[in-house]
């Protein structure tokens, strides 16, 4: 993923700002959603939204079925709205919201030996469950490798050690983040 430009960054977190404005405010998407220049690329993204330090919401695509800018906009209304972990944000909220948007790679299958923390995030599959967990979460939360498949398989809804059966398919991936913290 080829890095982002000052400008690019900007106008991820204005969409992705503008976004959660307009769901938590007024309860629908913004319309037209822009969709030209970088907006135009299709990848997975996922939207994170922290207030005061602690999540509060994160939705997110794997795959580029759609443009960048229209699978933000979904994600972000969908992190401060559809989040099931949490409540709905609320318009007094949005203020203290900082946004963090993770534009991903492709998946490629990986093996636990090749997982690198703070490099890879996860995508763990087996029997119809999935779970993922960003690169940033790794780090964040102090995981060592293992525990950083254990957490992801946990994620899926599967026992803690399936990553270790071979029926189960580990996938890695990298993230370019652009982040309101930076």
């Amino acid at each position: 993923m080829p890095c982002l430009s000052d400008a690019d960054r900007k106008t991820i977190l204005d969409l992705a700002r503008q976004a959660i404005t307009e769901a938590v405010c007024h309860g629908r998407l913004i319309h037209p959603i822009p969709n030209s220049g970088l907006l135009e690329r299709r990848c997975g993204v996922f939207v994170s939204l922290h207030v005061r330090g602690k999540l509060r919401g994160c939705i997110g695509v794997i795959d580029g079925r759609e443009q960048l800018g229209e699978s933000i906009v979904r994600c972000a209304a969908g992190a401060a709205l559809e989040d099931p972990r949490f409540t709905r944000m609320q318009p007094e909220e949005i203020g203290d919201a900082e946004i963090e948007v993770s534009l991903m790679t492709p998946l490629e299958l990986i093996r636990p030996e090749e997982i690198e923390i703070g490099t890879h995030g996860l995508l763990v599959e087996q029997g119809g469950r999935r779970g993922l967990l960003l690169p940033q979460v790794a780090l964040e939360h102090h995981l060592d490798r293992e525990r950083f498949l254990e957490e992801t398989c946990w994620k899926a809804g599967l026992a803690r050690d399936a990553w270790k059966n071979p029926d189960t398919k580990i996938y890695g991936f990298r993230c370019e983040i652009v982040s309101e913290n930076e």
